[in-house]
């Protein structure tokens, strides 16, 4: 069943909205069961410690939102690209980057779209990202 462009940006818009308000139960019912989220410091949680960090209180995002957002359809398949741009505090620390590249992976499954995977990499030449490389 395929999708249609508003069907993904209202789950992105739910994703965000979760993400900023900790909604442990909101992002249990849009993430699918064996959700991979990658982050910019390479680590790799499965859908239980993502959501798990809202659960323990160890995460919280200050400010949170998309931008530069391009979702291209395949089938029951949506790939998302976005500017990812966010505040966030992990344990007593600030986290030190606030730019991110991210994809995301949404899927239709049984007719309810939901989150499959996120990659997050660092925009290079941002507060929080490796430095530059010289030419």
């Amino acid at each position: 069943m395929a999708g249609t462009a508003s069907e993904i940006e209202r789950v992105l818009t739910d994703w965000v909205a979760a993400e900023l308000a900790g909604d442990v139960a909101k992002l249990d019912d849009l993430l699918i069961d064996d959700f991979t989220a990658v982050g910019p410091l390479r680590f790799v949680l499965p859908k239980r410690a993502w959501v798990g960090r809202y659960e323990q209180g160890t995460f919280r995002n200050e400010a949170l939102r998309l931008e530069e957002v391009e979702t291209r359809l395949h089938g029951d398949v949506a790939l998302v690209t976005a500017h990812q741009i966010q505040r966030s505090v992990f344990g007593e620390s600030e986290v030190p980057f606030t730019d991110l590249r991210t994809t995301v992976v949404v899927v239709n499954q049984s007719g309810q779209w939901r989150l499959a995977a996120v990659h997050m990499r660092f925009v290079a030449g941002t507060p929080g990202a490796p430095e530059v490389p010289s030419s």
